[in-house]
């Protein structure tokens, strides 16, 4: 209010004032008529603006009297309702023009007494049974320790047993309050039944970020919070990075093959908490493909630990290895190098096997890694991660790897781009499109769907096309590398070699469905597809005809997703045409779909498939979690020579 009494500071100040001059008036018997011209143009510019929007205001000037007396406090709050009932806001203000601002007394047993703007806020909010009052200050909300230290954070939850951690500063000589007043008035007001929220109110658009759950400030909950803030989280992935980094090649193959050896020998254990998960999943009604992906057999976890033995394997020229040496000139060498690429963010569904797969992968190649798994596998997940944190700590590089345990966290992980260097989403097409749509700093590594096509040429061979239309269908339909389109070409119709691949597919229990152009040459047959475009996950896929192996690529072209697509010929001509011409990450001759993966092309494992064109396409190993540096040594060089 002062601020906006122009005139009167001046009459205050004259020519003659410091600036030390004009605090010690302000703070002196000046207060009351600063106070009266104030709250006039105070209100004046809160009509102003809300007129802007359509909504009126109205004054409401207080004291603290008004709320030690039965009657009038009743008066007070009934005025205010009203006013809400007739969508007009409220302006609440202390008198200060006829009553001192209030000083600090003590409060009255059970009752907050009115001290400052802050205790005023809370006082209204629970008098009003407000469901959230929104306390603004200059700062972004309380930190764990002075703003001014470098390592300071928000704690954007604020739990009353914080209060002990927090240490307050003196308060500013521009307001009535403080931190620490706006912290026990938040606090009065969240144990008499109103949630509260201390933010910068001088940043744009923050009650709307509010309103729509964005973390903001501190949020004041009774909910203890048991996990490590996720910002906490990734900063101590950065350093983690840096510490793998810095261990030999050869600790960090024996971190590896320490979590492979516990795969088998706590593969009981591993079993008995995933059929936890696999039962919880029955009751939810989980079915079909995320069920066969929530699920482990002796099978699968020897498969996994043998693919970690082999990342481990590869491991030792990862980190480090030089990629070019060039003579500059007489006196510099250039050299670069493979470096880390930082910290990694992976989100997956319904994949407890993915855990140790991407966290080998994140230590063979140095970088730091934040996972969320999905709910429905959290006890395994759980065990995994507890496996994979125990190699870690033998090498004092525990923190390098960290399981997000709340969905909620995504989007705040998603905007720490200073923390956080590349995403990879593996799930639905669902999941992958969300994270891309969220993430606005950092780069997102992934597909969006695995829509991957057979083409059955007029050279294939009936045997080989058979094995591989049935394998690349059913060894694992749940997976992103499975067939779902079959695209026959249109002489082999009337062929036994269709009836025999269909045959094959039907009694291997798949779902038929026939592209339009099948449907015209067929009186009586399967349903028709829906789209040429889905992915099923299941064991059903469409069957299509096309003209020739040109009709197949522009098919592919069109519907696919730049997955992998396959082609079976005995024709060596069309194969090499069709490999060259299929623009996908993956592109086979003769050979299952299901080849599109990180074990079976010798990568050990992948942290994803990518159907992107920058970095890093197709199955994504280790080599594609790298990046370089360069490295000059010079002696006393100087551009200028």
């Amino acid at each position: 209010e002062v601020m906006m009494s122009m005139s009167m500071r001046e009459t205050i100040s004259g020519n003659y004032n410091t600036k030390e001059d004009i605090k010690t008036l302000m703070k002196s018997s000046f207060k009351k008529p600063n106070a009266a011209v104030g709250q006039s143009g105070l209100q004046a510019l809160y009509e102003t603006m809300f007129r802007n929007y359509g909504i009126l205001v109205g004054q409401v000037l207080v004291t603290k009297p008004d709320f030690y007396n039965d009657h009038t406090r009743q008066q007070l709050f009934t005025t205010i309702n009203e006013l809400l009932q007739l969508n007009i806001i409220p302006i609440i203000n202390t008198n200060d023009a006829v009553s001192p601002p209030p000083q600090k007394d003590e409060d009255p047993e059970g009752v907050l007494g009115i001290k400052d703007n802050d205790s005023l806020a809370a006082r209204v909010a629970v008098e009003t049974r407000a469901d959230l009052a929104i306390l603004m200050s200059d700062v972004d909300g309380i930190y764990d320790r002075s703003p001014s230290h470098e390592d300071a954070r928000v704690m954007h939850n604020f739990n009353p047993v914080d209060l002990a951690k927090v240490e307050f500063g003196e308060k500013s000589d521009a307001g009535t309050g403080g931190m620490e007043s706006k912290v026990r008035s938040a606090l009065w007001a969240l144990e008499n039944g109103s949630s509260v929220v201390i933010c910068n109110g001088m940043k744009y658009n923050t009650i709307r970020k509010i309103m729509r759950g964005d973390k903001v400030g501190s949020f004041f909950t009774k909910a203890e919070v048991d996990a490590m803030p996720v910002e906490v989280l990734a900063k101590n992935a950065r350093s983690g990075s840096r510490r793998l980094q810095a261990l030999a090649p050869e600790a960090r193959a024996k971190i590896i093959n320490k979590i492979a050896d516990s795969l088998i020998s706590r593969q009981d254990e591993i079993m008995s908490v995933n059929e936890l998960d696999l039962r919880q999943a029955r009751l939810d009604g989980v079915v079909g493909a995320m069920y066969s992906r929530l699920a482990f057999s002796p099978q699968k976890i020897q498969a996994l630990a043998t693919g970690l033995k082999q990342i481990a394997a590869t491991s030792y020229q990862n980190v480090g290895k030089v990629v070019r040496r060039t003579k500059v000139s007489d006196t510099m060498d250039l050299v670069q190098r493979t470096v880390p690429i930082g910290v990694l963010m992976v989100i997956f569904e319904s994949r407890p096997d993915a855990l140790p797969q991407v966290a080998s992968l994140a230590i063979a190649s140095a970088n730091g890694l934040l996972m969320k798994g999905g709910k429905e596998a959290t006890n395994s997940n759980n065990l995994l991660m507890n496996i994979v944190k125990e190699a870690l700590s033998e090498y004092g590089c525990a923190d390098a790897i960290s399981m997000v345990s709340k969905r909620e966290a995504i989007g705040d992980l998603l905007k720490m781009d200073q923390y956080i260097d590349l995403v990879i989403p593996r799930g639905s097409g669902e999941l992958v499109k969300s994270i891309k749509e969220q993430s606005k700093m950092i780069p997102v590594l992934g597909h969006a769907e695995g829509v991957c096509h057979v083409y059955v040429d007029k050279y294939a061979d009936l045997e080989k096309a058979r094995a591989i239309v049935k394998d690349s269908k059913t060894d694992y339909p749940a997976a992103c590398n499975a067939m779902e389109t079959l695209l026959v070409h249109e002489d082999l119709l009337k062929t036994p070699v269709f009836d025999k691949i269909c045959s094959t597919l039907k009694e291997s229990g798949v779902a038929i469905f026939s592209g339009p152009t099948l449907a015209k040459h067929l009186t009586f047959g399967p349903p028709q597809a829906h789209s040429l475009k889905h992915e099923y996950g299941d064991m059903a896929c469409t069957i299509e005809i096309v003209k020739d192996m040109y009709d197949a690529i522009d098919h592919i072209h069109k519907f696919g997703s730049s997955h992998t697509d396959v082609i079976v010929t005995d024709n060596e001509e069309n194969a090499q045409i069709f490999l060259e011409s299929v623009d996908s990450a993956c592109v086979f001759a003769n050979c299952s779909s299901r080849m599109a993966d990180g074990y079976r092309l010798g990568l050990g494992a992948e942290v994803g498939i990518s159907t992107g064109r920058i970095h890093a396409r197709g199955p994504v190993g280790v080599e594609g979690l790298l990046t370089t540096k360069w490295v000059l040594n010079g002696d006393g060089d100087i551009a200028a020579d």
